[in-house]
This record gives C-alpha cells, structure tokens and sequence, in this order.
C-alpha cells in the first residue's frame, strides 16, 4: 500500500466496522479532527505510533513489504 492510501483505507476499515469517526478516534486516543485528516490523506506530522494504534483498533497491524527503488521502476524494469 502506498502512504496516499492509508487514510482512504482506514476510512473504509472504519465504514467495514460501522464505526463514527467519533468512536474510533475515542478507541484510538486521538481527536475526531485529527482522524478525518487523516482519512482525507492529510497525514502532515502524523507519527507512526498513531497510524498504528488506529490500525489496531480496526483489527490491523503495520506490515513493511519489500519494495525495489520504492515503488519506481529501476533501469532494468520496462516502463
């Protein structure tokens, strides 16, 4: 996934769960304001920590995937 998507998928794991925002960002700890930022894509200064608590209150976790030159193609790959 890439990090312009978290907040459209967190959005939709919320909406799954049948979720407010306000009941979330409650389970989460964090404001309402700064869960609907999120979800717009406005990530700004979010810190991991947040992203990960949020995720788990969805029943998700952080997972790194190995990607080559970040999702660009290197030489060797066509284009």
């Amino acid at each position: 996934m890439k990090l312009y998507e978290i907040g459209k998928k967190i959005k939709n794991l919320r909406k799954e769960k049948k979720l407010t925002q306000q009941e979330l960002a409650k389970q989460a700890d964090i404001s309402r304001v700064t869960l609907g930022k999120i979800e717009r894509g406005e990530l700004g200064s979010v810190s991991v920590k947040t992203l990960d608590v949020i995720l788990f209150s969805l029943g998700f976790e952080i997972e790194f995937k190995n990607t080559s030159g970040f999702g660009l193609p290197v030489l060797e790959q066509n284009i």
